[in-house]
């Protein structure tokens, strides 16, 4: 194993964000995966998308008490070491990447670049 691979960790999802996720399923009375894919375009040339979706046979499958994080096999590498949180702000409440892969990002949060 080199230096390199034992540095390259999947993502990993904050206790806020899994309960978040836990809060909207206590609310809707379903529970539902949550789906973080990134996507080329954008205004940075990648963007995340983060939605509610049923899991695929292979999808990396990140659970907490019954919550589930899904990520696409394409995905995975662009969100090695991220962290996947839950924010609340003036501006709104929702789920963000801490990705330390994107040497930028646009002001809205969903765009990046590496």
């Amino acid at each position: 194993m080199s230096l390199n691979q034992s540095l390259t960790l999947p993502p990993r999802v904050s206790d806020r964000a899994f309960a978040r996720l836990a809060e909207i399923a206590e609310d809707t009375g379903e529970v539902k995966a949550l789906r973080v894919a990134v996507n080329g375009g954008g205004c940075s040339g990648f963007q995340y998308d983060i939605r509610f979706d049923a899991p695929a046979p292979d999808d990396l499958v990140l659970e907490h008490s019954g919550q589930q994080v899904l990520i696409d096999p394409v995905s995975l590498p662009f969100l090695q070491n991220a962290v996947i949180d839950f924010t609340e702000e003036l501006i709104g409440a929702r789920f963000v990447i801490e990705n330390p892969n994107a040497s930028s990002s646009c002001g809205c949060g969903i765009s990046f670049s590496i």
